[in-house]
């Protein structure tokens, strides 16, 4: 959850809006459109709820007790909205997508309810608010793609950001909602990407991360459905930007990591060495049911490449323990993938169904909730203790590092990732966020790699 924004105010802000974003790095990415879009409104985005005419709550659908949270935090509006009764709350994103009328019929407070392609229209519907009405506008397009706005840098660390490159998916993945809440695949144009790295960088960022649901099904067509730009180009024209823009992508999926796209990242030292790479499962039957449209086998063998082309290369995961009618002897294949794969880290859950998904509409959710949970421990173990093992290889060497801020435990510390996306943490002395340091790792935890620097690095 994200409550604390910082946004360039405009000349005369009227008023304040107040904005808490759930779920993924989209989401977050989305929360600065609104913001900019608002901010055009004479709109001022706030730190301090209490002071808000307008609250957004930028929701996630994607689990459970992703929307368990939401509700809860919904009815903590309550107070707020009796204390200011002309104060509008909004719900966006998937929830909203996917539960659309019910917010209002459900929760009184609730006044505008928009999907996150209707961004555009949110204007408008506070106008409708304002004159007495509820408001909603969940359509989904296949052209949106908020281009053309540049987002307000909410909670921004004044060096990395991020760029969406893409919307909606068209992996109807049988567990997964956001097909139906963000629809179909469409993608930037290549140019108006550049543009707005560009301007970022020259502003004084340092990172960028390509946002999508699939980056690596990015693909910029002609009039005549030619194929102009594909993923793997696109991350060529962003690297050659600038030498000091390091660049990252999320997410990806599997099946279309090409060779073209590890070879670019080979070629470039500033796009990071790091993929993220859910498997979601180690069995084959499993990951047939989920429609991944892959094998364990064919997961093997990609993982073999990437490692082939890119041998030091950071690798994640996204796993699901206790997917529908999943044995005890397919949960040991995960088990058993995990060992062999050996992640630098992992986003482990359990199976939560979402109603309306094909899994949802197909299969029973039989495994039972203790089994659920101790498979999921079980690969936790794993992964934990894999963590720990990588990152002890670490020790000795040198890493260089983009500066993002200070440690949390401690302004003494300052923190930053290096390009395999792995924190490090050192002491803070005369360094500054937004440098490039290299730094000697001396120890290490399970998320953290601990050290000092050693020297400065120009470009």
């Amino acid at each position: 959850m994200n409550g604390d924004l910082e946004a360039k105010e405009p000349e005369k802000a009227i008023r304040n809006l107040y904005i808490e974003t759930y779920g993924c790095a989209m989401n977050f990415a989305d929360s600065e459109v609104v913001a900019s879009i608002m901010s055009d409104k004479g709109f001022r985005t706030t730190q301090n709820l209490a002071e808000a005419d307008v609250v957004f709550m930028n929701t996630c659908s994607i689990r459970d007790n992703a929307e368990a949270h939401v509700w809860g935090r919904i009815k903590e509006m309550k107070p707020y909205k009796r204390s200011n009764p002309g104060l509008i709350i909004g719900v966006l994103g998937c929830m909203a997508e996917r539960l659309k009328t019910q917010f209002l019929e459900k929760e009184q407070i609730i006044d505008i309810v928009v999907g996150p392609d209707a961004y555009r229209d949110i204007p408008q519907l506070i106008t409708q608010v304002e004159e007495g009405q509820k408001a909603v506008n969940v359509l989904l397009s296949r052209e949106e793609t908020y281009a053309e706005i540049t987002p307000v840098r909410l909670s921004s660390n004044g060096v990395t950001a991020f760029i969406s490159i893409m919307r909606g998916c068209d992996n109807m993945c049988s567990f997964c909602v956001v097909p139906f809440t963000r629809g179909r695949e469409r993608s930037r144009a290549s140019e108006s990407i550049l543009k707005e790295a560009r301007d970022l960088y020259e502003v004084g960022y340092k990172e960028v991360t390509l946002l999508g649901q699939n980056v690596d099904s990015y693909r910029e067509e002609d009039a005549d459905g030619n194929v102009i730009c594909n993923f793997a180009q696109l991350l060529e024209k962003v690297a050659q930007i600038a030498s000091d823009l390091r660049i990252r992508f999320s997410s990806s999926h599997p099946k279309d990591i090409t060779d073209e796209v590890l070879y670019t990242i080979k070629k470039y030292d500033n796009i990071c060495n790091y993929i993220h790479y859910p498997i979601q499962s180690g069995n084959s039957r499993v990951l047939k049911l989920m429609n991944r449209t892959y094998d364990r086998e064919w997961l093997e063998m990609r993982l073999a490449k990437i490692r082939e082309v890119l041998p030091d290369c950071g690798i994640s995961t996204d796993i699901i323990a206790g997917f529908c009618s999943e044995t005890e002897e397919e949960h040991q294949d995960t088990l058993s993938l995990f060992k062999e794969a050996k992640f630098n880290f992992a986003f482990m859950y359990q199976y939560s169904e979402r109603p309306g998904t094909l899994a949802a509409r197909r299969y029973a959710d039989d495994v039972p909730v203790d089994v659920k949970h101790r498979r999921l421990s079980e690969i936790i173990a794993i992964q934990s203790k894999n963590s720990i093992e990588l990152n002890h290889l670490e020790i000795g060497k040198t890493h260089i590092v983009l500066i993002e801020g200070f440690s949390k435990r401690s302004e003494d510390d300052l923190r930053g990732r290096n390009d395999k996306s792995q924190v490090v943490i050192f002491p803070r002395e005369h360094y500054q966020k937004g440098q490039y340091v290299k730094v000697l790792i001396e120890r290490v935890t399970q998320t953290s790699l601990i050290g000092k620097v050693v020297e400065e690095v120009k470009f």
